[in-house]
């Protein structure tokens, strides 16, 4: 067989190779986005007025002087990935400036409903990413059906019933999530809750949608089931209620249910369809 650089030209050949490069390297962009949301970067531009030189960026989060160039290369990746704005400097010799984006300000605090930082936290946790630096042996174990479980012998919600602080961690992504999800699902279908008088939310956990939901329509009766250690750490609230359960054995009677599906195995999804039924 001829080599392979008989065959293709060298621009093809140096292209195929920056393709593999940005595959191999692709985590690079994930790990700067969790350094910056790490560091709080992005609140600390919104709360500058959402302009910092790079120089004032390291002296508000904290950095030694040293780690100024690294930061510039942090950045640098970021802004090329759209995840911030760079803006040139006003005169030779200033430095850049560097400013939100409409993706940014999904990572800033002062508005919840649109704040998906919980939920990226959860995304680029340790526990979740772990699992796929395993993935060739999952693979190769046909006993195996789950990445995560083959990685930490617990599923995804088994961790979170053990383990107290990803218990938080997921509870605070489900909400945040929920919150984005529900506020633009209202807005834009949200006719469909028309002239219902009780909705349970299944698998609700802390409350967010339900909560939006009753928001928007006072007179529904709203109830969240979920799990005993996820009800267990929902906040108190006048307008929602919670049960604690299994909704696999059971779902309370209500004009209707709310469910928001998350990669459930068919097994699973025909189970909650036989309780609903």
């Amino acid at each position: 067989m001829p080599p392979i650089q008989d065959k293709h030209s060298s621009q093809e050949l140096l292209q195929a190779q920056v393709n593999l490069w940005h595959h191999a390297l692709g985590f690079v962009k994930s790990m700067a986005l969790k350094c910056a949301m790490e560091l709080q970067i992005p609140n600390t531009i919104q709360h500058h007025g959402g302009l910092m030189t790079p120089s004032e960026l390291a002296t508000k989060i904290g950095l030694h002087p040293s780690k100024l160039p690294r930061l510039r290369r942090l950045m640098r990746v970021l802004t090329i990935s759209g995840i911030f704005a760079v803006h040139e400097a006003a005169s030779p010799g200033k430095e850049v400036v560097y400013g939100l984006t409409p993706t940014t300000r999904l990572l800033v605090g002062d508005e919840v409903k649109s704040n998906l930082f919980p939920i990226l936290s959860l995304m680029l946790d340790s526990t979740v990413i772990a699992p796929f630096l395993g993935m060739h042996s999952w693979f190769l174990d046909e006993h195996s059906t789950s990445l995560f479980k083959k990685a930490h012998s617990l599923n995804f919600w088994e961790m979170a019933e053990q383990d107290d602080t990803y218990n938080q961690i997921l509870n605070n992504a489900m909400v945040s999530d929920s919150n984005f999800l529900t506020d633009i699902i209202l807005r834009e279908c949200g006719d469909v809750f028309l002239g219902i008088n009780s909705l349970i939310d299944v698998g609700g956990g802390h409350g967010g949608a339900a909560r939006a939901i009753v928001n928007a329509f006072p007179q529904m009766k709203c109830t969240v089931l979920d799990l005993p250690h996820v009800i267990a750490e929902a906040p108190s609230d006048v307008h929602v209620s919670f049960i604690s359960g299994d909704m696999f054995k059971y779902i309370p009677p209500a004009n209707a249910l709310f469910l928001k599906v998350n990669s459930l195995e068919v097994s699973s999804s025909l189970a909650i369809q036989h309780i609903i039924i």
